[in-house]
């Protein structure tokens, strides 16, 4: 170990990643043409150190999160995980010029792993381990309200909108509602943070942090460091994985790239989030799993569509982000699901288990649908 909740691993894997995006720089594209095998080493090697750099980027922000406390602990690895996700969805919308509905996959592709599949585990497992679970009403009401609100606007009012052709929004639109996307957005970290910041506590969480050791000074810099070289490293590495990953899904006969592309995407960037909350679940404080869990939902949702309206309004480019009618339903489904699970401010194996089923409704319809 280096330090509290830093391993070998997140340090040499930013270094990796880093060192690996300088080279493909200096030579681009002078390595792929050595040898013919160069064009399937060259994303795979970048893969595995992207995923590398995830999980350093937990560990990072887990020591940091340890020395400045909840919740703002977990904004910390909240926004990290919204910069990678960042970084990948350029790279897809980059790479794929000719269809619009990248950012929309992704988006919707977050909310559906997080709010059923990461949820509905989180819940199985503290279920089968504790019986029942408590949570802070109030807290979770307070996810609910923005998520429910930032998915409606950006994925299903612009299948009923006039003013441009389809499920898109007009420019004066997309400033309209990317403008409301970040005011809510803010005024709900003020509430988090500030105003009501005991609707977010974990009673559970803080007795068995207690006498946790806190990380000094000097090791908080240098997560914080470690932190901003894991981010770049997949930042910069995204554009050599996500072209190879939606030709290989071509090459294998997926009938629809884009939307396992933005769920290959999403999965990848919420992993550290998701062994967050895994964790706390585990360990009775359900609380913190739903902050990191539906934290990350609600600023992919708040943070990423802004950024990706500035791309469209910036290029000249068309997003479509309405959603066709089976994801709809979909959509609505999980969060009526969601106002129902956590509405007693207990949950327990059973409500987890009914997440779950939910996504993997969800997961077979990427693939048949």
């Amino acid at each position: 170990m280096i330090g509290v909740g830093v391993t070998i691993g997140s340090v040499v894997f930013p270094a990796l990643a880093l060192g690996y995006a300088a080279v493909f720089a200096a030579t681009e594209g002078w390595i792929e043409n050595v040898h013919p095998s160069m064009a399937f080493v060259v994303p795979l090697t970048a893969a595995a150190l992207v995923i590398g750099s995830v999980f350093a980027a937990l560990r990072h922000a887990e020591n940091i999160s340890a020395k400045v406390g909840e919740p703002v602990g977990t904004l910390v690895l909240t926004i990290a995980v919204t910069i990678i996700e960042l970084a990948i969805l350029t790279s897809m919308i980059n790479h794929g010029m000719d269809d619009p509905t990248e950012a929309r996959e992704a988006v919707f592709s977050a909310i559906m792993i997080v709010c059923n599949g990461l949820v509905g585990l989180c819940l199985l497992l503290g279920g089968f381990r504790h019986g029942e679970q408590e949570l802070q009403p109030m807290g979770a009401s307070a996810y609910l309200a923005v998520l429910i609100a930032l998915s409606m606007l950006t994925l299903i009012i612009p299948n009923y909108t006039t003013s441009s052709y389809g499920p898109t929004l007009a420019p004066a639109q997309l400033v309209f509602v990317s403008v409301l996307s970040i005011l809510l957005y803010c005024a709900f970290l003020f509430i988090q943070t500030v105003r009501h910041r005991s609707y977010f506590l974990d009673a559970h969480a803080a007795a068995l942090g207690a006498h946790a050791h806190a990380p000094t000074t000097g090791q908080s810099i240098f997560a914080g460091a470690g932190l901003a070289a894991s981010l770049l490293g997949v930042s910069l590495l995204a554009q050599r994985v996500i072209p190879s990953l939606e030709e290989a899904l071509a090459w294998a006969g997926v009938a629809e790239v884009n939307p396992v592309t933005g769920a290959c995407a999403a999965l990848l960037v919420l992993l550290p989030e998701s062994l967050n909350s895994i964790r706390a679940a585990h360990r009775n404080a359900l609380q913190t799993s739903l902050n990191g869990a539906l934290g990350s939902v609600v600023s992919t949702i708040g943070l990423t569509v802004p950024t990706v309206a500035l791309l469209s309004l910036s290029t000249g480019r068309e997003i479509v982000f309405g959603l066709g009618s089976r994801d709809t339903a979909m959509l609505v489904l999980t969060l009526m699901l969601s106002v129902v699970s956590f509405g007693a401010g207990r949950t327990n194996v059973f409500t987890g288990l009914v997440h779950l089923v939910v996504f993997a409704t969800y997961a077979f319809f990427l693939f048949f649908p």
